[in-house]
């Protein structure tokens, strides 16, 4: 070993003790109070009795009365969920007050003056604050376990999932939470905000309930890929956001909605091109023409710039829904007979284009129905860190590539089925599409990693502002188009191809 590894090794041994110490000073602090311990332990006894009653008490009455015995076997997998998420969200409290609880004691100032950096103070407190919630959880499913028969236990391959799917909660709701401490100035804002972890995770249980009763526990290893995912992502939220001076500098929180609208409106407005001379000189119709100008050739290229990683994202996960459209026509494959492509009249194109959500079809119903739903997009990217907006995109993809997969193998040009039926107004739409939703990928994608030099509030403002300027600007109206060439121009071409 040469000095140079030496050294390394050194400091990187140096570096994983000082977190050590660190996690070590929060456990002796909450292994001490009492107060902590009692409550959390006492519930994570008490709740798998409950559990353990309210079971039998369903085998004894319930089941036998109604001839349902095998809904205990899918119900044990939610028992021991439930008996692992209870402890987890009681013990969150101690990941909460992580720093808003040591500001309110006193205590941060000294712990931010140590030479621990800002990633080995963030590490530390969030693996002690997961220390307890994910003992209790633990404790919580072995204690169930024991008190039941042994004929009742379940597949050492259902444990696993439930463990898993228990430590990936307890990862998300811990990520979260310390988020939360670090972004609050009390402990009182801190318990308001936590309504936002516990009641998701809740409704995710919810779900998992409702698949364990439905398809069994095969999915359930698809949830926890999204656990895994989320957590990944909030670890690096929190990472990003965390800094030791603004910590410390902050005394309350304070909602100005009049900066707020002031920097919204400096992002919003666009400088003018005046065609390379001064404006005195220039026409008053080539004045009028420069905010035009300015906007389409100078501030709409660098908003498409700010969000190439997005852009890209959004392309990578079109070629996804290719491949999902692919799979699901290879496991759902149709009969020839029920893609009539030869009978195709008018009235039945325009019948199998008004579906449900769309009113009418017509040029006003088509582009209603185009920008409510990317306006939709926008609102759930914003909540879902713009995952759901590219899901939103995805499933209209993937339904026509499964579409023209069972195109192709009735017998028919599956190019010349999409040429003919999308290719028409989808030159104009796609294009719409992917930037709207790609701009509602940055609303969400901004609490995780703000852009340089930006808070998050101000960062989220700038991609808001970009998101209606390019909105109203670029996708309206080429959607506008689209719906105009979707009402008139594709059934003449798909008539002109396939009509009788």
């Amino acid at each position: 070993m040469n000095e140079v590894q030496f050294i390394q090794e050194t400091t990187y041994a140096r570096w994983f003790r000082q977190v050590w110490h660190l996690i070590w000073r929060e456990l002796r602090d909450y292994l001490r109070d009492w107060r902590i311990l009692f409550p959390i332990f006492a519930l994570t006894l008490l709740f798998p009795l409950v559990m353990r009653f309210v079971t039998g008490y369903l085998e004894s009455s319930f089941y036998e009365r109604w001839g349902a015995e095998g809904v205990t076997a899918r119900l044990l997998p939610l028992m021991l969920l439930l008996v692992g998420f209870v402890p987890v969200s009681i013990s969150l409290v101690i990941a909460l007050e992580s720093f808003v609880g040591e500001k309110e004691r006193m205590s941060l100032e000294p712990l931010l003056a140590t030479p621990l950096s800002d990633l080995q103070l963030y590490l530390g407190k969030m693996v002690a604050a997961l220390a307890l919630p994910l003992m209790a959880g633990t404790v919580g499913i072995a204690f169930y376990l024991f008190i039941l028969p042994i004929e009742a236990r379940p597949a050492p391959l259902t444990l696993f999932q439930v463990f898993l799917l228990t430590m990936g909660k307890a990862l998300v709701m811990v990520s979260a939470a310390v988020i939360v401490s670090s972004q609050t100035t009390s402990v009182r804002a801190a318990n308001l905000l936590a309504s936002f972890i516990i009641v998701p995770v809740s409704l995710l249980l919810q779900q998992e309930s409702l698949i364990l009763l439905q398809s069994g526990n095969q999915v359930l290893w698809y949830i926890l890929l999204f656990l895994l995912v989320a957590n990944v992502m909030l670890v690096r939220m929190g990472i990003r956001l965390f800094n030791r001076e603004e910590l410390l500098g902050r005394e309350i929180d304070e909602l100005n909605l009049r900066s707020a609208w002031r920097m919204f409106r400096r992002h919003f407005t666009w400088e003018r091109w005046f065609f390379g001379r001064p404006p005195e000189r220039l026409p008053r119709l080539l004045r009028w023409l420069s905010t035009w100008t300015g906007l389409y050739l100078r501030d709409i290229p660098r908003v498409l710039a700010r969000s190439y990683l997005a852009l890209a994202l959004v392309l990578v996960s079109l070629a996804g829904a290719v491949w999902v459209g692919w799979e699901v026509a290879i496991r759902f494959q149709l009969p020839a007979q029920y893609i009539p492509l030869d009978q195709v009249t008018e009235e039945t194109f325009r019948q199998a284009s008004t579906i449900s959500w769309l009113p009418a079809f017509t040029i006003w119903g088509v582009l209603k129905n185009n920008v409510r739903s990317l306006t939709l997009a926008a609102i759930l990217g914003t909540f879902s860190f713009g995952s759901l907006a590219i899901i939103l995109l995805m499933a209209p993809v993937a339904i026509i590539a499964y579409a023209a997969f069972q195109v192709a193998w009735a017998g028919y040009d599956p190019l010349t089925f999409v040429l003919t039926f999308v290719m028409p107004h989808g030159v104009l739409e796609m294009p719409a599409a992917i930037i709207a939703t790609a701009l509602a990928v940055r609303l969400g994608a901004t609490f995780i990693a703000p852009p340089r030099g930006l808070t998050v509030g101000e960062g989220w403002i700038q991609a808001l502002a970009d998101f209606i300027k390019v909105f109203l600007a670029v996708v309206v109206p080429l959607l506008a188009l689209a719906a105009a060439v979707e009402v008139f121009l594709t059934p003449a071409i798909v008539l002109a191809v396939y009509g009788r």
